[in-house]
């Protein structure tokens, strides 16, 4: 039964979704079409690890993108199926080819996730410095409890309790436990869970606070920063902060921004994806449309699956868009935390706009392989599998080691927390800047740290594109759907 391309609708964090399997209802799809990859059932019906993991084995031999990369192991050895899935992947990911993109979840909670768009917790993105063991909050959603307590790009967490009375700073939190010990400070991500924290604003104000996690919707685009039009000098320069492309509604989003683009007459964007994990694949085509005026029928992007599921291949062409514009220069930012449809998109832009694109900002995480969704609905059990590599027009896709090696142009910059997104003298816009205005950049090397950023803060040095401390997202050891497409979600 053929899957096809309108069927793979998920391009997930680090991971992508497409089909669903085990004879039942396959995982929600955008736009409808294609069929359901079908393993061979488990012999139980049982939900126990046993009959879980042989479920996991009929998919992963029947599907695995990588089948030479797949290793024996023994069931009994593994109380769970996901280290039982890892140990059976061990191969490919030695080779960096599965990075933890094979893994287990709930058909119901990834569902809910991306039909209601929406989370529960604080509303922020959190990433750790590795070297300080220091706590940031990188970004904010403006309808969520966090930012209404203060919370927002640049404050620095010190301290987490559950009541003023058991305040336990960070630094103490890492020394005991490391960072999945300010993980389980930070609470379950449950609507009711209240936290007291302690954290400094970027202006030096050091603010205590009780804040309850409540649910709140995981908004695309912002409504501060999403989409504006910058001016750099007389030129006009499209911006669009995209989060995820997760949520089904991003679509339309997308579409509004580059209607607004469209009408002004811009041409040069920044595509600012810095934290941006994945999503929908048919969110990640739309955004290619948008940008594909004069192009329809022109290759997009082509799926490629194992040799024995070659019938599945298939090539995805661009499509007409009411608000498509033609871009003539393209700067993409993205960090290491920039994966799967972010990937995506950038690689399709490659064949048409050559020297006139550039990655901006610090090389990505490196995920051109997605996942199909294989569901045994009666345990509640979605195996994500990774079962096919997406190339572009140019059959290009082999960026394992992040797209600063397929990119024509790159442009090291920092994230600058110092700035708010949109502001053209934040270290990454700035750089984009440049690049579209044809001024010089350094280019996006893997290493080193300058030895000349002595008194300089840390604002300063990343609009000077210096070395900055590396920061990741903080994550628990088992996140939730909606922290697998948003890293450091809380």
């Amino acid at each position: 039964m053929k899957c096809g391309r309108t069927a793979l609708s998920l391009l997930l964090s680090v991971s992508l979704v497409a089909c669903g399997g085990g004879g039942s209802s396959a995982p929600p799809t955008v736009g409808g079409g294609g069929g359901t990859p079908t393993p061979t059932p488990p012999p139980s019906s049982a939900c126990g690890v046993r009959a879980q993991q042989d479920f996991a084995d009929s998919v992963l031999n029947e599907w695995y993108l990588f089948p030479d990369l797949l290793a024996p192991a023994n069931p009994a050895l593994f109380g769970d199926l996901q280290s039982y899935l890892d140990a059976r992947v061990a191969p490919a990911r030695a080779q960096s080819r599965d990075r933890f993109f094979t893994f287990a979840t709930s058909i119901a909670e990834e569902n809910a996730l991306i039909n209601s768009g929406s989370s529960a917790g604080f509303g922020i993105r959190v990433f750790y410095d590795t070297a300080a063991r220091r706590v940031f909050v990188q970004e904010a959603f403006e309808n969520a409890s966090g930012f209404a307590a203060g919370l927002d790009r640049g404050a620095e967490i010190t301290a987490i309790g559950t009541s003023s009375a058991n305040l336990q700073s960070v630094t103490s939190l890492f020394i005991s436990g490391g960072t999945q010990a300010v993980v389980n400070a930070l609470g379950p991500s449950t609507a009711g869970t209240t936290r007291v924290l302690r954290f400094t604003q970027p202006g030096g104000a050091v603010i205590e606070r009780s804040i309850t996690k409540t649910d709140f919707p995981l908004d695309p685009l912002s409504d501060r920063y999403g989409a504006l039009i910058l001016n750099d000098g007389a030129k006009r320069v499209g911006y669009i902060n995209l989060r995820t492309f997760i949520i089904a509604d991003a679509a339309n989003q997308l579409r509004a921004a580059y209607g607004q683009f469209a009408a002004q007459g811009v041409t040069e964007l920044i595509i600012d994806l810095r934290y941006n994990g994945g999503g929908l694949v048919d969110v990640a085509d739309v955004m290619g449309d948008l940008m594909g005026q004069g192009r329809v029928g022109q290759v997009w992007s082509r799926t490629v699956l194992r040799a024995s599921k070659a019938n599945e291949n298939e090539t995805r062409t661009f499509r007409a868009e009411a608000n498509a514009i033609a871009p003539t220069k393209v700067a993409v930012i993205t960090t290491g935390a920039s994966a799967s449809a972010s990937e995506l998109v950038t690689n399709g832009l490659i064949p048409y706009l050559g020297n006139n694109m550039a990655l901006v900002g610090a090389n990505s995480f490196g995920k051109p392989v997605g996942q199909f969704g294989f569901d045994l609905p009666a345990c509640d059990l979605r195996v994500r599998a990774v079962t096919f590599q997406t190339v572009n027009a140019n059959n290009q896709g082999e960026y394992y080691t992040g797209l600063a090696s397929v990119v024509p142009n790159t442009c090291r910059a920092g994230d600058d927390t110092t700035r708010p997104f949109g502001d053209p003298r934040e270290a990454s816009i700035a750089a984009a800047l440049d690049f579209l205005a044809g001024r010089a950049c350094t280019p996006i090397t893997s290493g080193g740290t300058d030895s000349v950023a002595g008194g300089l803060t840390e604002g300063q040095r990343a609009r000077q594109g210096l070395d900055l401390p590396e920061r990741e997202p903080l994550q628990p050891l088992r996140p939730t759907p909606a922290q697998r497409e948003l890293p450091g979600l809380f």
